[in-house]
């Protein structure tokens, strides 16, 4: 079965740096696009940023644009996302998602997504 599980959330102060990982299996991972999500606190879930099976387009939501980055191993079926210049607004937990075929375009928005991580949190504390 699709699995998706990320790693490398935790706490930094304003400013710094943190990079997430994704390790995907039971699906052939370069056949699909592949997002990031976040939730904060009483928020709703954010796309954050998205990239086509063989990163040749990719997509970032305007309050990220410039400082996170995101980038696929299709050799090691993994999903990074650098992020840096980190700001307290943030702060949320941040979910790996499979995107469904043929929704790779546009924003990106939950209802593009068939299978999701359980999450990890980062914290940016000012």
């Amino acid at each position: 079965q699709v699995q998706l599980v990320e790693s490398g959330g935790g706490s930094v102060q304003t400013g710094g740096s943190l990079r997430l990982s994704c390790a995907a299996s039971g699906y052939t991972y370069d056949s699909y696009c592949m997002g990031w999500f976040r939730q904060a606190p009483g928020k709703e879930r954010e796309g954050v940023a998205r990239i086509t099976s063989v990163s040749t387009t990719k997509y970032y939501a305007d309050s990220v644009k410039g400082r996170f980055t995101i980038s696929r191993d299709n050799a090691k079926n993994t999903l990074s996302l650098q992020m840096d210049s980190l700001k307290p607004e943030d702060t949320a937990i941040y979910y790996c998602a499979r995107v469904r075929r043929s929704h790779c375009g546009g924003r990106l928005e939950e209802i593009d997504i068939d299978y999701w991580g359980q999450g990890t949190q980062v914290t940016v504390s000012s």
